[in-house]
């Protein structure tokens, strides 16, 4: 082939190399020995160029030489070897600086990771040091706390031992004050002793020389009458000592009988309270019974005459009233109301009309309920209904209903240790206070009106004697009746069976409202706020509003002049006047 023609085949191979952007295995040979031995990785070849700008010349100049080299054997101008080889340095240098750009952003990045790495050690040593030392001194305070406390118990006890070392010498103290005491009584003692034999002697002086001067009879005759005296002041105290020693034996034998029954009988303490509590099913039914202005409320206290607390306490509401009856009557009519919902003045009305007539069945459970506690049969239906109203009823804080079981449950063991009728004297025994539900107005005191009520349904004369002389008002005629009034005083008197001031309290609440009632043109009255207010409804129709101030003024009058109280009494009179009408 000729000349020109090997010259344009080696330039067109070389454009299309060019193009390409390849390298000869010559060229990759000429790579491997500039790159370091062992580095082949992307990686560890960034590592061994950063940094080391002598060996990327290198790499350019190899580049080169390698990319001249096949053209070396083509015979070029001279002026197309200087172009190849200003492109082979031009191409070397670009690939070296990229290549040392890259190598460089990977060294940088590196260095961030490893910063990135130890920020996070230390952060985690500062850590691990803060959390030892929390530790440790959590460890001295936990051995502060124990020595403190330590010392505090020493302390504690060094006081105890100083107080019992004074309690001792207190006691030396009073020992000596009686030993002192006992010796000056004793030597007391002996100067009337020695005072006494003294004048004895002179006595026995004195009769040595009158019986000196008397004759054989008349000694004769004064030793009868001594004798005769001493006999008979020996004759009288042994009748005395027997008759007290049988009057003892009598009195350990009751004790005995009456220990083995109270030991056998165990009652509950008094628990009487003076509020309910109602509980309820959110927060917002306070607001409904409250009404708008406080006319639910107003409602409910007036148609009761019973206080409602409504305070903070979550969901309950507390009925005040010292007598049972209201409260339960209260208790009732506002759980019904709340159950149901519809909360204003004429349903108030409707569930305590509604309560009061549940009252009658809530009486007669409770009487029978105490008559098969106690096991009594043959009670006429009147008198158990009046037992159940005794459950409302109670004398100085004792409710009256416990207190009558309680006292049939006593006569019915008193008498089964005397070997009398058990069950008689519990009959006696469950109806001696049957007086106290009668209601309406009565003469004499409530053992005769029990007495009468109970003879005139049908129990027997031993029955009817016992609850009449059960407050000795009556002569007991039988055993029965000594055995209620032993049962009834022992059942009275027993710790925390009556509180007196209890009784004084609801005793001046009663007489308080007895008086607001004795005036003309009342129709109700209720003492609440623990006796500092009382609320009169009158008669619309009878009383106009001049004569309720009138009454008012009357009843603070009578209230000052009448009746004794600690404060003051707020006097409420209530004039109410109430038109219906039924559409059809």
């Amino acid at each position: 082939m000729a000349k020109p023609q090997r010259e344009q085949a080696a330039r067109s191979r070389w454009r299309q190399r060019a193009t390409r952007r390849e390298l000869e295995p010559s060229h990759a040979t000429a790579l491997a020995h500039v790159l370091p031995q062992g580095g082949t990785s992307r990686t560890e070849t960034g590592l061994s160029f950063a940094g080391r700008p002598a060996t990327c010349r290198r790499l350019a100049f190899a580049l080169s030489h390698h990319l001249t080299q096949p053209l070396a054997a083509v015979d070029f101008e001279p002026w197309s070897l200087a172009v190849a080889l200003a492109g082979g340095l031009a191409l070397g240098l670009v690939a070296g600086w990229a290549l040392t750009r890259h190598l460089r952003r990977q060294a940088r990045e590196q260095a961030e990771q490893l910063r990135e790495v130890a920020r996070r050690e230390g952060a985690v040593e500062a850590a691990s040091a803060r959390q030892k030392a929390e530790e440790e001194i959590a460890v001295r305070r936990a051995e502060a706390n124990r020595e403190f406390d330590r010392r505090e118990i020493e302390s504690e006890l060094k006081l105890r031992e100083i107080r019992s070392h004074e309690e001792s010498l207190a006691l030396l103290d009073f020992q000596l004050e009686q030993k002192g005491e006992r010796v000056a009584r004793e030597a007391a003692a002996n100067r009337q002793a020695r005072d006494a034999i003294r004048a004895l002697s002179k006595s026995v002086r004195q009769r040595l020389e009158g019986v000196a001067q008397m004759d054989a009879e008349e000694i004769r005759r004064a030793l009868r009458e001594e004798v005769t005296l001493e006999c008979q002041d020996e004759l009288r105290a042994m009748r005395r000592a027997a008759l007290d020693r049988s009057e003892q034996d009598l009195q350990n034998e009751a004790r005995r009988i009456l220990v083995a029954a109270m030991q056998r009988l165990a009652s509950k303490p008094n628990n009487d309270l003076m509020v309910t509590l109602v509980p309820l099913p959110n927060e917002d039914m306070k607001r409904r019974i409250v009404g708008r202005e406080g006319r639910n409320i107003k409602t409910f206290e007036a148609a009761t005459g019973v206080t409602l607390l409504i305070d903070d306490s979550p969901q309950v509401v507390l009925i005040s009233s010292f007598d049972p009856v209201r409260r339960e009557i209260a208790r009732v009519a506002l759980e019904g109301l709340v159950a149901d919902g519809r909360i204003h003045p004429a349903t108030v009305e409707e569930f305590v009309a509604r309560a009061r007539e549940e009252m009658g069945l809530t009486v007669q459970q409770a009487g029978e309920e105490a008559v098969s506690r106690l096991g009594v049969n043959g009670l006429h239906p009147e008198i158990i209904k009046l037992l159940g109203r005794l459950k409302y009823r109670f004398s100085l804080a004792q409710n009256v209903l416990e207190h009558s079981v309680e006292v049939g449950f006593l006569c019915s063991m008193l008498a089964s240790e005397l070997g009398l009728d058990p069950n008689v004297a519990k009959r006696a025994g469950l109806l001696h206070d049957i007086g106290k539900g009668v209601e309406g107005d009565y003469e004499g005191s409530h053992a005769t009106i029990g007495a009468d009520f109970v003879r005139r349904h049908g129990e027997t004369p031993i029955v009817v004697n016992a609850v009449a002389a059960h407050h000795e008002e009556v002569k007991p005629e039988t055993v029965y009746a000594g055995l209620v009034i032993l049962a009834d005083t022992v059942s009275a008197v027993r710790p925390g069976a009556r509180a007196e001031a209890m009784a004084g309290y609801i005793q001046r609440l009663d007489r308080l409202e007895r008086l607001a009632l004795s005036l003309d043109g009342v129709q109700q009255a209720y003492a609440i706020q623990a006796g500092r207010e009382v609320r009169v409804v009158v008669n619309p129709q009878t009383v106009t509003d001049e004569q309720a101030a009138e009454l008012a003024r009357v009843l603070r009058r009578r209230i000052e002049t009448e009746l004794q109280y600690p404060s003051t009494i707020k006097i409420t009179v209530i004039r109410e006047s109430r038109f219906n009408e039924t559409a059809t």
